[in-house]
């Protein structure tokens, strides 16, 4: 079973890699200001859900196909920098949305499954996971290990990203020109694409 200070460590790299600036997190702030902080809810929970169950694979052994594919890394690089490419002209296109949460407008956010589905694409979530399953996880009582490890990752990860919408949302106040707004998200997107660069880069 996980020790006390095992549990501490690993909260620690959870909060580390959940809080600090990503492609989830970019997109996530750029959703806090274009939508608000409810109807960015299922993307929220996407992010962590896809990656709740990612770790859990991974973690039960799924990680295991990299070492006897290696190609399949390649393929989940250059599939997920397509996906992010996509991701990142549907932010820079998203027009101002109601001031209301109420009165939805003609845009929408990105739902809980094509969130969830990002992760798989993502080849930083799978670095972030395979470090967590391979430095963290004791061999004893190891299924009761993967689950504590995956479930206290997502109960890190939730609170972590609820605060880039969050910012994202406070944002919005002063973003009340549409000008404005259309040109923050434009600058998310190019944030966005910048990601492309470590993901496309030698591993």
């Amino acid at each position: 079973m996980l020790s006390t200070d095992l549990l501490l460590a690993f909260s620690a790299y959870a909060l580390i890699t959940s809080i600090t600036p990503g492609p989830n997190n970019t997109m996530l702030l750029a959703s806090g200001v274009t939508f608000g902080f409810r109807r960015s809810l299922p993307h929220m929970l996407g992010v962590t859900g896809g990656f709740f169950l990612m770790v859990l694979l991974i973690g039960l052994g799924f990680g295991a196909l990299f070492k006897a594919f290696p190609g399949l890394y390649d393929g989940l690089r250059y599939l997920g920098a397509v996906y992010l490419v996509y991701l990142a002209w549907r932010i820079a296109r998203s027009a101002p949305a109601a001031r209301d949460e109420d009165h939805r407008s003609a845009a929408e956010p990105l739902g809980f499954f094509g969130a969830a589905a990002f992760q798989w694409v993502n080849p930083k979530a799978w670095t972030m996971a395979v470090a967590a399953v391979s430095t963290y996880m004791p061999q004893q009582s190891y299924l009761t290990s993967v689950l504590v490890i995956s479930v206290l990752y997502a109960a890190i990860n939730l609170p972590c990203i609820s605060l880039w919408v969050g910012c994202g949302s406070l944002i919005r106040r002063w973003l009340a020109d549409p000008a404005w707004q259309r040109g923050f998200n434009r600058t998310m997107a190019v944030l966005l694409l910048a990601s492309l660069y470590p993901m496309l880069g030698p591993v």
